[in-house]
This record gives structure tokens, C-alpha cells and sequence, in this order.
């Protein structure tokens, strides 16, 4: 019965969304009197046939990180979310664990960089949203499922980004990464998908297991502040990347910005465009 709930619930909270308040361009006609079903599937990082099981109660017990995501795409209160949560069979998380909640006030702070590549990770490094222009510059994220979202396994053992880096940037880099996480643990020492997440990384990547067991300390967040993004349609593009810390809520908002009036300016406002028509098509 819960997961027929859970369902209608998703469902009514999918058709009051509109598409421009979530940064969609609503365009044609659309049966839909809020998001399709595509729309919020791609938003929350889950498949639309799953999400289509899921509104029709055909699909039981989604996972507290698929409840968040879904949570999270459909701009839900406080008390909604709760009720989520409860349907899908869960209790809210707690303080023990590591947050991933966008909360209204950062959601307001996204809404007003919406022409700016910004992307949002929580305190694992697991990439909570990104908005059309991050997506434009550093590649479509919204097909990335379970640890390809994570940024310690993209760039220690997965495809890795387009950001450039010389040798010595990128050892910097990844200790820098895994130090952080590092930090993460020490403040989540409860968190059972840190835990796994920490397990997995050490079976794919040897490097994480080198710089995970020398027990390093966090590098000052400076000397990731400048990136070369090796754009596919525009080339090299030199970026101002800085990193804000949002304290009470744990979670890093990475923007992405050129000096005005320069080449590299004119070249991340192209790969914007390009990158946000294809996305659109």
C-alpha cells in the first residue's frame, strides 16, 4: 500500500512542477501539466522506466538516495520530504549522515547563477545537480548512475573530466581529493554509504588505497581555483573555478566563470550555447 502512495505522491508532486522553475525550457505542447516523466528522470538521475514503475506502485522500496533524488528534483518542503521518506520506507536522515539536501536557500542561490556552469556535490564528492551550462561546458551528467557521480571515482579510476592537468596538478589534485574525503569520514564515522563508498574506491583504484592509507590532510582549496576545461567544440578554455562551502549544510557549490571581455569568455558563452542547443535537441 506504502509504495502505491509513494507513487501518487510522486506523481501529484511531478504535475505541479513547472518546467522553468526547474530550468527546463517547457517548449511545444506538452500533455503534462508539470514535468514529464523524462524530465524528472533525467533531473533526479534515474531511468524513466524506473520512475514510471515507481509512480505505478510496480517498483517497491527505492533506496533513501533515490527518495533524496527525487526529493530534490521536485523542490518538495521539509514536510514533504519527510513523507517521502516515510512512504518509501525510511526515516529522514539523521545527523550521522552525510547531507544531500539542497535546501531553499542554496536552490535560490543556483536559480540566480542559472546562465553560469555551476555544479553541486555533498561532503563525499557525489554530485548532487548540475545545472545546462555545467552540463554544456563539462559533458551531460544527467545519464551518470550510483558511483559514476562521484568525482574521487571519475578522476582515480573512472573516465575521468575534461579539466587539463599537468602531472604534478593532478597527483596534487587527487591527494586533495582524498584527503577531503578523508575528512568527510572522520566527521561521519556512522554513515554506512560512506562506508561502502570508501570500500569501493579502494577495489577500483590502487591510487585511492595509496593516498586513502597515507592519511593526508586537506591541501588549501586554492590550487584547484584555475582549470583549463578542454571543450570538444571550442578547444582549451583557462576558467576561474571557485569552490563555496556551504557550512550548515556540508555541501560544495563549485561556479565556474571567465574575465569579462576576454577569449575565454567568448569561448565558454559558445560552448553554452552549443552545449545547451544539444542538450534542448
Amino acid at each position: 500500500m506504502e509504495s502505491w502512495e509513494f507513487g501518487r505522491l510522486v506523481r501529484r508532486l511531478r504535475d505541479r512542477v513547472a518546467p522553468e522553475t526547474v530550468g527546463l525550457r517547457p517548449g511545444g505542447r506538452r500533455r503534462a501539466s508539470g514535468l514529464r516523466r523524462e524530465e524528472l528522470a533525467g533531473l533526479a538521475g534515474i531511468s524513466a522506466d524506473y520512475l514510471t514503475r515507481l509512480e505505478q506502485g510496480r517498483a517497491t522500496s527505492p533506496s533513501a538516495q533515490i527518495v533524496e533524488s527525487l526529493a530534490r528534483a521536485l523542490r518538495v518542503s521539509d514536510e514533504e520530504r519527510d513523507l517521502l521518506y516515510r512512504l518509501a520506507g525510511h526515516a529522514t536522515p539523521g545527523r550521522d549522515v552525510v547531507p544531500s539536501r539542497i535546501t531553499a536557500s542554496v536552490q535560490r542561490l543556483l536559480d540566480r547563477l542559472a546562465n553560469t556552469p555551476v555544479v553541486v556535490y555533498d561532503a563525499t564528492w557525489t554530485l548532487l545537480v548540475a545545472n545546462a551550462p555545467y552540463d554544456a561546458l563539462m559533458g551531460d551528467t544527467s545519464t551518470w548512475r550510483g558511483i559514476e557521480r562521484n568525482a574521487v571515482w571519475r578522476n582515480l579510476a573512472g573516465p575521468g573530466t575534461r579539466t587539463v592537468h599537468s602531472p604534478e596538478e593532478r597527483a596534487e589534485f587527487e591527494a586533495q581529493l582524498v584527503a577531503d574525503l578523508r575528512l568527510t569520514a572522520t566527521r561521519y564515522p556512522a554513515d554506512l554509504s560512506l562506508k561502502r563508498l570508501v570500500r569501493e574506491l579502494s577495489a577500483a583504484s590502487p591510487r585511492f588505497v595509496e593516498l586513502w592509507e597515507s592519511g593526508g590532510t586537506a591541501l588549501p582549496r586554492e590550487t584547484g581555483k584555475h582549470k583549463t576545461i578542454d571543450h570538444p567544440a571550442v578547444g582549451r578554455i583557462s576558467l576561474d573555478c571557485d569552490t563555496l562551502i556551504v557550512a550548515g549544510d556540508d555541501v560544495r557549490i563549485m561556479v565556474y566563470t571567465a574575465e569579462p571581455g576576454t577569449e575565454d569568455a567568448e569561448r565558454l558563452a559558445l560552448a553554452v550555447i552549443l552545449g545547451t542547443q544539444t542538450l534542448v535537441e
